[in-house]
């Protein structure tokens, strides 16, 4: 259990010192497409940058070695089937750390590109960075069970989230206002 709480602490550390850094680069993105006559500076710099900076910590979090069960679940639902047997505060961080893994993707790819304006897009994005997070979790041996319902539940984290800033899709914005 220390072990869990040193990851969390050192994601904490790092969001700490990435927010200053995550609002300078913000700013400079916003300067460096403005002059250059970009549709939507402000818009884009935000979710430009608070993808990075909100998916990194989690896939760092993900791909950092570990001394835990190795294996790969590819029954899907079974691992999470499994976790109905584990105390409930154990099952809540497995759920909850897998649904925001992709969360800030879900929440900003959209309001970034008109393109990406449709919850199938976006969970297609999602699953796909999914399952190379989990196949390089087994490709690395980095001491952590690779299952498909990590990559369902990332997945619907990212279809969620994405739900949640509807309101400010880029489809929803006047034409010409922002790009494709």
């Amino acid at each position: 259990m220390a072990r869990t709480w040193e990851l969390w602490g050192n994601v904490i550390i790092a969001g700490t010192f990435a927010l200053p850094l995550a609002l300078l680069a913000i700013l400079l993105l916003f300067r460096r497409r403005t002059r250059a006559g970009h549709p939507a500076p402000l818009r884009t710099s935000i979710a430009d940058v608070g993808i990075a900076a909100g998916t990194a910590p989690w896939i760092w979090m993900i791909l950092t070695p570990s001394d835990g069960p190795t294996g790969v679940g590819l029954v899907p639902f079974a691992d999470l089937a499994d976790l109905l047997d584990a105390p409930w505060e154990a099952a809540l961080v497995q759920v909850g750390g897998n649904l925001l893994v992709f969360a800030a993707l879900g929440a900003l790819l959209p309001v970034r590109s008109r393109a990406m304006s449709s919850i199938a897009r976006v969970a297609a994005v999602a699953a796909a960075f999914s399952v190379l997070a989990e196949a390089l979790q087994f490709a690395l041996r980095l001491g952590r069970f690779s299952s498909v319902d990590d990559v369902v539940l990332n997945t619907a984290g990212a279809a969620i989230f994405a739900l949640v800033t509807r309101r400010w899709w880029a489809d929803r914005i006047p034409g010409r206002t922002v790009p494709r």
